[in-house]
């Protein structure tokens, strides 16, 4: 399947550079230099994939995954020049699923795209295949995996691609301690550098989703030094 990617940077040269990258490795590819411009765009049109720059005009790139998380389901790849930390925060916070810093490397961001659009096809054909009335159940919590909805209570919880990822296969899981190395390697494809962050964002925003005390949780619990356990009710 030839997947449609979005780039939306107003830095034309990078721009261009990473659309004719990806045009050559066979993927249909748009530009748009506005935010503003590009949420009404994502609106209209269906993409697989979304590249995003943080300093544009119109609307910035956290407004932008803000905006467009509640109905893009796809991945998004946000971009940023400054390379600071509290960027990749944000980023995560409002639905982004990867993070790079400029310069790109073509290849670095090909390469992420593959992994995120392979994992998001291969969850497309699970659901498609699933029974309609599949779905894990954790105490109140209950995940539909035909449909990919998350109910707490029966309230249907809004929640991006990425946290359904996560939340998926912890709860797979429930009961068990799962090796925060194992996380990175099945859900991200690499290995746990001791420093990223990224997986921790995406518990954190699960816990506050999930009405789970971030001081003391009840659901997903971090287990110090090891990893994460979804609990099991008794």
């Amino acid at each position: 399947m030839k997947h449609h990617v979005l780039i939306v940077e107003d830095d034309a040269p990078l721009a261009f550079m990473v659309r004719d990258f990806l045009l050559e490795q066979g993927f249909d590819v748009t530009v748009e230099d506005d935010g503003k411009v590009a949420i009404e765009l994502i609106g209209r049109k269906p993409f697989d994939a979304l590249v995003l720059d943080i300093g544009l005009p119109g609307a910035d790139g956290f407004d932008v995954c803000r905006s467009i998380r509640p109905h893009f389901e796809g991945p998004v790849i946000v971009l940023t020049a400054r390379g600071e930390e509290i960027d990749e925060v944000i980023a995560l916070e409002v639905g982004a699923d990867d993070f790079m810093s400029k310069p790109v490397r073509p290849r670095a961001l090909l390469a992420r795209l593959k992994m995120h659009l392979r994992k998001s096809d291969t969850l497309a054909a699970s659901s498609a295949e699933a029974s309609s009335n599949e779905a894990i159940l954790v105490g109140d919590l209950r995940i539909e995996t035909a449909c990919r909805t998350v109910l707490l209570a029966g309230q249907n919880i809004e929640i991006t691609t990425a946290e359904y990822d996560l939340l998926l296969y912890l709860a797979e899981r429930a009961g068990t301690i799962v090796d925060r190395k194992d996380v990175y390697l099945d859900l991200l494809e690499i290995p746990y550098d001791g420093l990223d962050r990224s997986i921790d964002l995406r518990v954190s925003r699960l816990r506050k989703k999930l009405n789970d005390d971030p001081t003391h949780p009840t659901r997903i619990k971090s287990i110090r030094g090891v990893g994460y356990l979804m609990a099991k009710p008794a």
